[in-house]
């Protein structure tokens, strides 16, 4: 469809990323069971994960390195003995262009976690079938309602600070 004046509409910046490159930057898996010499016995797992996130621009243009940290303990409900304890920090170094300034922050923090957590799934899988347990897959991570989380976190922790003593 041409334009009536010869000009072409605005064209809307085209957003363009790429993976380059990912990793683990550090993890850890503490077998208590393993370390104690217990038995397999009656265990009745309570598995608890928390998940953290950071984002830094790097040298490069357009590059952002992309942190998950993942700390997974699984405890025995009958007498809340630590049973393992695993963390992974995993990231990714993303080319990241033609995404307004405004929207870059949750744009590091909500699709590019998004991306890679399949890769830290079985990561986390791996490590603890490897370590002797029931291969853990950590459900999936709504990483914009974590987003939301902290950005909440934030807001009450500077209004805090604002509130005179």
């Amino acid at each position: 469809m041409a334009e009536e004046n010869g000009t072409t509409p605005q064209a809307q910046p085209q957003v363009k990323m790429n993976v380059l490159a990912q990793f683990i930057r550090d993890m850890s898996f503490e077998n208590m069971v393993a370390q104690k010499g217990l038995t397999g016995g009656e265990v009745q797992p309570d598995i608890q994960v928390a998940v953290s996130l950071d984002a830094r621009k790097r040298s490069q243009d357009h590059q952002f390195e992309v942190i998950q940290k993942f700390k997974v303990t699984s405890k025995n409900k009958a007498n809340g003995e630590m049973l393992f304890l695993l963390e992974v920090d995993y990231g990714g170094i993303f080319h990241v262009e033609g995404v307004p300034e405004e929207q870059l922050h949750p744009f590091l923090l909500i699709e590019c976690p998004r991306l890679l957590f399949p890769f830290i799934r079985r990561i986390i899988s791996d490590v603890t079938r490897d370590g002797g347990f029931p291969p853990l897959n950590v459900d999936t991570v709504d990483y914009l309602s974590l987003y939301r989380q902290e950005l909440a976190r934030r807001q009450q922790a500077q209004a805090a600070q604002a509130q005179p003593n």
